[in-house]
């Protein structure tokens, strides 16, 4: 066991080096998963203009895009507490709340329901602390574990979201009864990429295929990508490769 964990140690660090020449403005790494495990997913994201800590998920699904396991999730989502949740009291307070037009294709993909009868994580069913950490303020690597070896063809999908975003097409009195769309703005955008294992050191981009629900209340993905503006620039180019 040690000698895999020394293996995937030095490929960190080899991908690390290679990520941080071609990309100068990286400020965050971090390595999540089951590391007892060979195979490892380094993903490298460049921030856009539009960049303002957005939320996301990092999920594997197999090669027809069924859901096998999330790879990394920010900490505010997966564990359903976020620092500010509550102004009832003039000030920002942290507390339990949940978010679900954030990352809604991400949470219906993953498939469990809570004790509310929603997708979203709570403090009572969270996603593992192995999945999930602070999320990032600017570009980042990632290395990411799956629970098992990986052997084939894979798809890794990422949904990111940001507030605030408003557009012409998105404005804020575009549903203004509707409180979960006023925490989206833009909706979240899906992202997609298609890996195999046969090919270590590929990097491959990932590519828009759609947008969540504005409010997430379906899981369904949404193609039209023509009236996104900034939220297509939150992302400058992003990568996953097979170690």
């Amino acid at each position: 066991m040690k000698k895999i964990f020394f293996i995937i140690s030095l490929a960190i660090m080899a991908s690390m080096t290679a990520n941080a020449q071609r990309t100068p403005d990286i400020a965050t790494s971090g390595l999540f998963g089951n590391k007892d495990n060979i195979t490892v997913l380094t993903i490298n994201f460049e921030k856009g203009k539009s960049h303002n800590h957005p939320l996301m998920a990092i999920w594997l699904a197999d090669e027809n895009g069924k859901y096998i396991q999330t790879l990394y999730v920010a900490e505010s989502i997966a564990k359903g507490y976020f620092k500010r949740a509550d102004r009832s009291k003039g000030m920002w307070q942290a507390g339990e709340i949940q978010r679900p037009a954030t990352l809604p294709y991400w949470a219906h993909q993953r498939g469990k329901k809570n004790e509310y009868d929603t997708y979203m994580p709570t403090p009572k069913q969270p996603v593992p602390d192995a999945y999930s950490g602070a999320t990032p303020p600017g570009s980042f690597v990632f290395h990411l574990i799956p629970k098992e070896k990986l052997s084939g063809k894979y798809r890794v999908y990422m949904e990111i979201n940001q507030s605030w975003d408003w557009n012409e097409f998105w404005h804020n009195n575009k549903y203004p009864d509707d409180k979960e769309y006023k925490t989206s703005s833009q909706p979240a955008v899906v992202y997609e990429a298609n890996i195999n294992t046969s090919e270590p050191g590929k990097e491959v981009i990932f590519k828009p295929i759609g947008h969540s629900h504005y409010a997430g209340r379906d899981g369904k993905l949404y193609p039209e990508l023509n009236t996104l503006t900034t939220a297509l620039n939150i992302v400058k180019r992003c990568t996953v490769m097979v170690e």
